[in-house]
């Protein structure tokens, strides 16, 4: 029996993804293709629920968030970075990394953003062209109200670029309604897809930027990627296998429906919330209105070595969890559950933390 794969990603795949991956090659540049990245782009235009342009990149979705930067912005252009978590931090460093003014507006870890803060730093600095918001911060178990955070942002008619990576396929995100001009996801996560995909929206007013921008960029080119979809082509070689296995995962999504997978989420998170509660664990994010439906972040109890209980859950009990990142590492631990995932699972989870808890410092339960 493998592991049992908890992590916020990459995340289990179903067999069917995982045997279209053992296809043999086609010609990226010929019909067959052609027919896998027209399926694949209308489908995925569907499920981010944009008419806009939607792009498969094979890259990683920390690829997909510096193309969102390089093809809206200029170097020194004002940026506002929201960050509630170590993901929003990279977003921040990408801008910078290329040039931009970015200022960072950032909340305590285990918290969601404030539209009020950030409608307060709009009206004070006029200036600011975009804003970076996270919609679901994997390092610390919370999800952003983005369609308020958006809302904000458009008052103020300020390009909107999302980070989506560890929400979209798991947690509704509604792309035109909320006015997100690109918004970024990975086929890691919710998608069930191996890593080596990244699919990026792109609205009108994200076109008009992009007709302005003078960050420097290439294989990223948001303009290459609509000239080559036109053909049904990618301006590099893709990752076909990945394609292939997308084209299933997105099929198996399309047959659950996207409400159902979405409820789903929801559903299995309240229930890996409840177990870990029953144990006594305490969960870090600060109001469980904002936990997040694809990964739960718990923290380290009094007494107990989180590196040393990750590392007796895989060895003894073959269960993979995440540890905390960036400050909070060796603080809490993750429990991932998005994409493949059961109750059945959580409750192995649970299982597993009740009987390795005590051999690590817990001293009653």
């Amino acid at each position: 029996m493998p592991p049992q794969l908890r992590i916020p990603g990459p995340t289990p795949c179903p067999d069917d993804v995982l045997k279209a991956m053992g296809r043999q090659m086609i010609d990226h540049r010929g019909k067959e293709f052609g027919e896998v990245m027209y399926r694949v782009t209308t489908s995925l235009k569907e499920m981010f629920q944009t008419k806009g342009d939607v792009f498969v990149l094979t890259t990683s979705g920390t690829g997909a968030m510096e193309a969102s930067i390089v093809n809206t912005l200029s170097p020194g252009d004002k940026v506002l970075a929201v960050s509630i978590g170590s993901f929003g931090d990279r977003y921040a460093d990408i801008a910078k990394a290329y040039g931009a003014d970015v200022q960072c507006l950032n909340f305590e870890w285990g918290h969601q953003a404030d539209p009020d803060a950030v409608r307060r730093v709009l009206k004070d600095v006029p200036a600011i062209k975009a804003v970076l918001f996270t919609h679901n911060e994997t390092s610390t178990g919370v999800t952003n109200d983005l369609q308020s955070l958006a809302k904000v942002a458009r008052e103020y008619d300020k390009l909107v670029l999302v980070d989506a990576i560890s929400s979209l396929g798991s947690i509704n995100l509604e792309t035109d309604a909320w006015g997100c001009d690109v918004v970024c996801t990975g086929s890691q996560k919710g998608w069930m897809v191996p890593p080596g995909l990244a699919m990026v929206s792109v609205s009108q007013k994200a076109w008009q930027a992009y007709e302005k921008a003078k960050m420097p960029r290439y294989y990223f080119d948001f303009g290459k990627a609509r000239k080559y979809l036109e053909k049904k082509q990618t301006p590099w070689t893709p990752a076909v296998s990945q394609f292939f296995a997308l084209q299933v995962g997105l099929d198996d999504l399309a047959k659950e429906g996207m409400p159902n997978v979405m409820a789903r989420h929801k559903r299995i998170s309240k229930h890996a919330r409840d177990s870990a509660k029953a144990i006594g664990l305490k969960l870090f994010p600060a109001s469980e209105t904002y936990a997040s439906a694809t990964v739960t972040a718990i923290n380290g109890p009094d007494g107990v070595n989180v590196v040393k209980l990750l590392q007796v859950l895989r060895d003894e009990y073959k269960v993979v969890l995440a540890g905390g990142q960036g400050k909070l590492e060796g603080k809490i631990f993750r429990i991932g559950h998005l994409g493949l995932v059961t109750e059945k699972d959580m409750d192995e989870v649970a299982a597993a933390l009740r009987s390795a808890l005590p051999s690590v410092g817990l001293k009653a339960l």
